[in-house]
């Protein structure tokens, strides 16, 4: 699906299905440098199961035209821009990592507008190894091995291959998209404020090896969230939906039907 924002196009992976007013919608946000590519094991499965899904690009990740947007403020707001353009209301959102970011800050703002929301490894706050920005804001394909360390070491091997080393795969993107998403992450301050405020049924799920986000930062993001359940995955590290797809999707669709 292709949709028009700021007269700049953009992308949102719909599982081929369209947006069906009958049915509940989930949107899946995908973390920094990423694109809708992570989700690919998730969105047939919940439009199998009577579900709108929607995958989006941000702007100057995957299919979607750029610039990037510098905050995670921004974001949220952009977001609120792209459902009422879809008519959107009654949301179901899934973020990853960086997408946590964002469903806090929306929620924070356009509260009314959520039913459910999942957190996927991911906190209320995700300060970036300085290390790790400069080597980014270089250009530096370094930035991504040390993604690669931090993030996924010691676990599952991914179904299909690391979708990092796939989709990040040149200075430019390392400079001018993943830079620019670590920075942002960086700079966000109203996660804990946000976290408090949040007033929708709340699931955490988190990676037991996830070094990104460890497993002692999620937990405490959770005892913040009011209404919230948390699962934990074993042997799995930071990009949950592609080492554990199976276990992380039954785990959403467990918590959506109640």
């Amino acid at each position: 699906m292709i949709i028009k924002i700021e007269n700049k196009s953009v992308h949102a992976s719909d599982a081929g299905q369209g947006i069906d007013s009958s049915k509940e919608t989930i949107v899946f946000l995908h973390g920094s440098g990423l694109s809708h590519i992570v989700w690919s094991l998730t969105e047939q499965f919940f439009s199998n199961r009577n579900f709108n899904v929607l995958s989006i690009d941000l702007p100057g990740h995957g299919n979607s035209e750029g610039p990037c947007l510098d905050s995670i403020e921004k974001i949220a707001d952009w977001l609120e821009k792209v459902f009422v353009m879809l008519k959107l209301n009654n949301l179901i959102l899934v973020g990853h990592s960086q997408g946590c970011l964002e469903i806090l800050e929306y929620s924070f703002k356009f509260k009314d507008k959520l039913k459910k929301i999942v957190f996927m490894g991911g906190s209320y706050k995700m300060p970036v190894n300085k290390d790790l920005i400069d080597l980014a804001s270089n250009g530096d394909s370094d930035a991504v091995k040390l993604m690669m360390k931090w993030g996924y070491e010691g676990s599952k091997k991914f179904i299909g291959g690391n979708p990092i080393e796939r989709i990040i795969q040149s200075p430019g993107d390392i400079k001018e998209i993943l830079a620019v998403d670590l920075i942002a992450c960086n700079d966000y301050a109203n996660g804990s404020e946000a976290a408090k405020a949040i007033n929708c049924p709340t699931l955490l799920i988190l990676g037991q090896l996830d070094k990104m986000v460890n497993l002692e930062v999620g937990k405490k993001f959770a005892k913040i969230v009011k209404n919230s359940t948390t699962h934990i995955i074993d042997g799995c590290g930071h990009m949950i939906m592609i080492e554990k797809a199976f276990e992380m999707r039954e785990k959403v669709l467990e918590f959506l039907k109640k």
